[in-house]
């Protein structure tokens, strides 16, 4: 194998893939990354559950194929000068690279030790801008759990009915969901869950462009089409919870808030909250106001947050987490905060009543003193 590569471009290449490598294994090739000279340069990235494989240009000497430890090939890319980068591999997987005045022989693997990508069934496919895309994770990933212990849980759902996709997060104390049509589609009505490793990775790989994004539904395995890239990874398998059931649908109180002004507020009051403390924060929703308070064992502190309709002075304890991280990833400057009773979830909406996004919380039962 011989091609020649701009620099920029193999870095580029590299560190897009090198996100599916694993980054420790019983099997040497999957700590790797390959290289593949053909019609053009592939370098692809597999840890048995995820795949990424990119394309970029290249003029190509001799075709064929090299395993690369990943990291070191990554760090002699990261520190070559900008130019072109010629690398070649001999029957013994004997590799060398050369970039202007610099040079390094290092030894390859066998690639036909790398494992081979997971075949797609290709059953269903639609498409979506990349921009609508990350957005639509970044808006959700947050509510994703952390806990193994339900696994189905730990990826986004992603539900496809009517020309509209429909993404969801949960954790068991919050719930985020964004909606949108979709530009293109070939399927009337499917759903899947996927890893959100695997989503993290499709936001950083997305651009903030028009350009769609075509996904590729197969009976076990996602595959996101991005310009040159591909990202495969495995579905998750499980029972989601039934959200259309589970998101409250009629309210007693609806106050409407500028989110900036309640993310400074829940901000000032958390600042005496430690995390070995647990304490929620206090909402008493008024007539025209917000109050929020805490008590810990460092002190008091309170703060006014002015809003639009009245909760009968309700008091409801939240998580300060959760009430921040739902309102930095609400997608408009004007919110509508929704809340039944004490014990009930809120729910965060758009403030024009649109239903592009929802979140929904669940509250801290409150005990006299805190």
């Amino acid at each position: 194998m011989k091609f020649s590569c701009e620099k920029a471009m193999l870095q580029t290449a590299c560190t897009v893939a090198s996100r599916a490598v694993a980054s420790k294994s019983p099997i040497p090739a999957v700590e790797g990354i390959l290289l593949e000279a053909g019609a053009c340069l592939r370098v692809t990235g597999y840890d048995l559950k995820k795949a990424i494989y990119t394309d970029s240009e290249a003029v190509v000497d001799q075709p064929g194929s090299i395993v690369l430890n990943s990291r070191l090939f990554g760090e002699i890319i990261r520190r070559l000068p900008d130019g072109t980068v010629t690398i070649a591999s001999d029957e013994n997987n004997a590799v060398s690279l050369k970039c202007g005045k610099i040079s390094y022989n290092i030894m390859g693997m066998d690639p036909s030790d790398y494992p081979e990508l997971p075949r797609m069934n290709e059953n269903n496919s639609f498409s979506l801008p990349q921009e609508k895309l990350k957005k639509m994770i970044n808006q959700t990933i947050f509510a994703i759990s952390t806990n193994d212990m339900r696994p189905i849980y730990t990826g986004t759902l992603f539900d496809v009915e009517n020309d509209t996709l429909t993404m969801v997060s949960i954790d068991g104390y919050r719930l985020a969901k964004r909606v949108e049509k979709l530009a293109e589609t070939n399927t009337e009505k499917c759903s899947f869950v996927v890893p959100g490793n695997t989503l993290s990775d499709v936001e950083k790989i997305c651009a903030d462009s028009e350009e769609p994004v075509k996904i590729s539904v197969g009976d076990k395995h996602i595959s996101f089409f991005i310009g040159s890239t591909v990202v495969i990874s495995r579905r998750l398998e499980g029972e989601f919870l039934n959200y259309k059931k589970s998101i409250p649908e009629n309210f007693r109180y609806t106050m409407k808030i500028e989110k900036s002004d309640l993310m400074r507020t829940v901000d000032r009051v958390s600042l005496i909250i430690t995390e070995k403390s647990n304490i929620p924060v206090r909402l008493k929703f008024g007539d025209g106001s917000i109050l929020c308070s805490c008590a810990t064992v460092i002190g008091n502190a309170e703060d006014l947050c002015l809003c639009e309709g009245s909760g009968d002075n309700l008091e409801i304890g939240f998580n300060d987490k959760y009430i921040t991280e739902a309102l930095k990833n609400a997608p408009v400057d004007n919110i509508l905060f929704c809340v039944n009773t004490s014990n009930s979830p809120c729910v965060i909406k758009a403030g024009d009543g649109t239903e592009s996004f929802t979140y929904m919380i669940l509250p801290v039962r409150l005990r006299a003193g805190e």
